[in-house]
Parts: C-alpha cells; structure tokens; sequence
C-alpha cells in the first residue's frame, strides 16, 4: 500500500493563500533540505557538518533551481517526536503558486515521490503515533464543515476510545486474576474475592463498556452524519428556518442583517434520518468591512464542505439582484430551493411570487414560513429524499465504527453471561466469559487491518494531510 522508506513531498495549505507550505517526511528529509535551504542564522551552527540539523525553525531561502531563490521560514520535527514518527520539515515560502509548483517539481527531480492522499497521517499509523480511530478523526477535523463535528473529531482525536478501552481491559484483567487465584487455591481457606465484590465488579465494567458505547463510538457517528447548510442573503429568514427545524431556538432571530456572524450547528433528529444542521453568515457580493469578510470566509467554508444546501430567499423581495449573485457564489452542491416568509403574501400574490422565483433562478422552490410551519414537513422530505436516502450524494461511511460497536457489544454480553455465572457459583465459566469479553474489547485495536481497509480509510484524505 505504503512504501515507507520512500521520502515524501506534497503542498499542505490550501490554494488561494498567501503563504504556502510544502511538507516532506521520510529518511531523505534532512539531506533534501540541507541541499535546497540556505540559512540564515545567527550564531552560527554548531556542527559544522550541517546547516539545520541542531534547529527546530530556521529562517532563510530555498533555491528553486540554480538562478532563483525566495525567502522561506523551515520548520523541523526530527524522528520519532514528529507528527509522522520520521524526520519531517515544513518549508513556509511567500511566493505565487508558479513558484511554489517549481519548488515541488525541483524536490521531485531530486528523488522525492509525492505524496498520496491522506499519506502523512498514514504514516503516523504505521509508525505508531497515532491509533486507527485517531487517524480517522485528522480527516474529520480538516473536512468538518461545523463545530459540532468539529468538536466530536477532536474528541476522537484525543485517543478517547482507545484509552477507555484500555481501561477496561485492565478492570477486566484484575476481576479475572482474582477469580482465577481464587480456583488455584480452591482447596485453601484463602478467598480472593467474594461473589458479591465479583458481581460488584463486572456491574461496574458493565457500565463503562454502556458509556463507551454511547460516548466514543458515538463521537463517530457523529462525524459521520451528512452536514446540511443553510445559505442566502442577509436577512433572507435562515436563522427562524435553523430553529423550526430543529424545533427549538438555537440561533438569535433579529429584523437586523447581518446578525449571524458565526457557523450555529445542531443535531436534527426525525424518523427518517439525522443530519448536522447549520445557518452561517449572509452571503454578500461585497463585504462592508474585515468583520464581514471573516464570516463570509467561514460561510463559503462550511458550505463547501457539507452535503447540501438549503437556498433561502426572502419571497416577498421585490429585487432579487443580491440574491442571484449569492446563488451563483454557493459551491456546487445538492441545492434544494427554499422561500422563505410565505405567511406574508396575501390572496393569490404568493403563487405569482413563487413562480417568479423559479423563473428567476431555473428550479423550483419549496414555500415555508417558520411562522406558521408552513412547508417543514415537505422540506424534511426533500431533505431526505436528496441529500440522506440518495445513495450517490451519501457520505463514505467510517470504515471502523461498525467493528468499534460489534466489539463493545459482544464484550457487554459476555460480561453480563460472567456476572450471572458469578452469581451462581460458577467462577470458572465466569472467567472464560471475562476472558472473551476482553478479547473482543482488544478488537478495537489488536484486530488486524488489510491493506484494503486502509487505503479506503486514507484515501478519504486530501493530499499534504
């Protein structure tokens, strides 16, 4: 899958940025900068043998080829205290992506490969940095298009499933070491533990496998739920929308524009499906200030990365000027036309405004007012039927959350078989249940993983991560 003795290259920051980083990992990590990176530091080196090797940050340029070169700011992480658990650097140059795209085809010719999707971090999995479910959950954070899958990514980040299986397994251990002392000694008047502190025991394991399961593994799920955004102009009703969907008041509603300034998230739950939920800034064709362009930056995000988009304009707008250059700027995504503040128009003036609307924009709009509840089920529905049952707009599914939750439930059943057969005076059935129970725990990390899996987890990656 992975040839690890290969070094590495790839562009790690996003395009359209002012400053640029080019990340290389692997055993020819230190020679390939030595060899393009002329420091500037002061005082100088201690080795005289090399330029950086006893640096972390080094300031100076990187030569492009033999007649060009541009300032650059190199970072160091030495093995095995680096993200990879190989040597990595990261060159941060100022430069124009003409140059940039030189710098990389210039560590290319020099015997560097590049980099897959998702390569670095693999590497990071190999080498033991990271577990499985951490792996995953860098992913996560970069492609979450809100705070709320944010937050469960970083929580999956932190190693939390691992480490409390971990300690389960340990519980698990010390209940079946005292059992089994226990029969060793069956002929001595020597008790290890009771059957009462032994029930005591397994009902606590008992529990912990139960938050596991709707804790961690619950973080997973979240994860990977579609993200629906909601996007139109300032003031085109998206808050009051946000919270008749969700049923409850997760956003401010005010007559102002402009009220919303950051990505507002929430779990909507019916019984059909679950989706993130999110509103986010008014989309401007010209921001006023530095205020404004920092939420339309987190608005056009967000919308990027989630499934769909609810398209929100004001119907009772008699110049819909603003809102058709919104729309052209939403990234392209699974649309789904709402009109907004349908309780306004009186008598037959909604149908006209309604077909003016999809004469104006090419599709067909769903008519709604968080007011009244008008269109909410009609749009629950075209959310599903779109976004959530529609197998080719459906996210890859986490390729370990089901393994995760068959593991803590087959550990939970043979826990409560143990806890009955303690109950009834069988301690060695009860310790050949604990005995499977912590095997089946040990799944999570100790089940092996086929090259297959793995690259359909990394391959979810984008490149330089």
């Amino acid at each position: 899958m992975y040839d690890v003795a290969d070094t590495i290259v790839a562009v790690s920051s996003p395009s359209g940025g002012v400053r640029s980083i080019i990340r290389i990992t692997g055993p020819q990590t230190l020679p390939t900068c030595e060899q393009l990176f002329e420091s500037t530091a002061a005082p100088p080196i201690r080795n005289p043998q090399s330029a950086i090797r006893d640096s972390i940050v080094v300031s100076g340029s990187v030569r492009i080829n033999n007649e060009l070169a541009v300032d650059a700011r190199l970072y160091l992480f030495f093995a095995p205290h680096s993200y990879t658990g190989d040597d990595l650097a990261e060159m941060h140059v100022h430069a124009s992506p003409v140059l940039v795209e030189a710098l990389v085809r210039s560590l290319l010719a020099g015997g560097l490969r590049p980099a897959g999707p998702g390569e670095f971090t693999a590497r990071a999995y190999l080498n033991g940095k990271l577990d499985l479910a951490q792996a995953e959950a860098v992913n996560e954070i970069v492609s979450s298009s809100n705070r709320l899958q944010l937050e469960a990514a970083q929580k999956l980040l932190s190693g939390r499933l691992t480490q409390t299986a971990e300690e389960i397994r340990s519980a698990m251990l010390d209940c079946l070491s005292l059992l089994e002392a226990g029969l060793d000694f069956s002929g001595e008047e020597i008790e290890f533990l009771g059957a009462e502190q032994a029930a005591g025991r397994l009902a606590d394991i008992q529990r912990r496998l139960e938050e596991l399961l709707a804790g961690s593994i619950r973080y997973e799920t979240l994860v990977d739920l579609p993200a629906i955004g909601i996007a139109g102009a300032p003031n085109a009703g998206k808050s009051s929308l946000l919270n008749a969907l969700l049923g409850w008041e997760r956003s401010i509603v005010s007559g102002r524009p402009k009220t919303t300034r950051d990505v507002l998230s929430g779990l909507l739950t019916t019984d059909r499906f679950q989706c993130v939920l999110f509103d986010c800034a008014g989309l401007v064709p010209a921001p006023d200030n530095v205020l404004d362009e920092l939420a339309q930056r987190a608005a056009l995000e967000a919308l990027r990365h989630c499934t769909a988009v609810l398209f929100c304009v004001d119907v009772t707008k008699t110049d819909l000027g603003e809102d058709v250059v919104v729309r052209a700027g939403i990234p392209p995504k699974n649309v789904i036309g709402v009109a907004t503040k349908c309780d306004l128009p009186t008598g037959d003036e909604l149908p006209r405004r309604m077909e003016r609307l999809a004469g104006t924009f090419g599709a067909t709009f769903l008519p709604t007012s968080a007011k009244t509840g008008q269109g909410r089920q009609e749009l629950l529905d075209a959310i599903a039927q779109s976004a959530i049952i529609n197998p080719q707009s459906a996210i890859t599914p986490l390729a370990l959350t089901a393994r995760h939750k068959q593991a803590v439930t087959e550990a939970m059943e043979n826990i409560r078989q143990a806890a009955t057969e303690v109950q009834r005076g069988n301690e060695e059935v009860a310790a050949m249940m604990i005995r499977a129970a912590h095997q089946a725990i040990s799944q999570i990390e100790q089940q092996h993983i086929d090259e297959q899996v793995l690259d359909r987890i990394f391959r979810r990656f984008c490149l330089g991560k």
